[in-house]
């Protein structure tokens, strides 16, 4: 049985609140120990817990990390978020698509889409978001 607490919605929730602590160790405490994180557009893969928190201590950064939450949704298993990210110099989107078991994350595909100017003049039927 699900509860309110633990549907992935609320998982994710709380990884992206432990996440903009800057604490990166106190994230593991959602993540799964066979947790695995998938990056597509690079072709890498993050294999457990351990590595998921190095990997995000370790990260280049000219101040600490700043996580906007634009919105999450999802259901029982699976949820999905779009945060934007800051370091104060470094600007990027994250989409995340999470699978979440017993009330921790175990699985996670990230996308970090590029901004891109439009590829024709396309003004009589847009507005462009600032």
């Amino acid at each position: 049985m699900t509860t309110a607490s633990d549907t992935a919605a609320h998982v994710v929730q709380e990884f992206w609140r432990l996440m903009a602590t800057n604490n990166f160790p106190s994230v593991a405490a959602v993540l799964a120990d066979d947790f695995v994180l998938e990056y597509p557009q690079s072709k890498e893969r993050i294999r457990g817990a351990a590595n998921f928190v190095q990997f995000n201590a370790q990260y280049p950064a000219h101040g600490p990390w700043v996580f906007t939450i634009n919105r999450i949704v999802g259901n029982g298993q699976e949820a999905v978020s779009d945060v934007l990210v800051t370091d104060g110099v470094q600007h990027a989107r994250a989409i995340s698509f999470f699978t979440v078991e017993r009330g921790k994350i175990v699985r996670m595909v990230e996308f970090w889409p590029e901004p891109y100017e439009p590829p024709f003049d396309r003004s009589q039927f847009v507005e462009r978001i600032e």
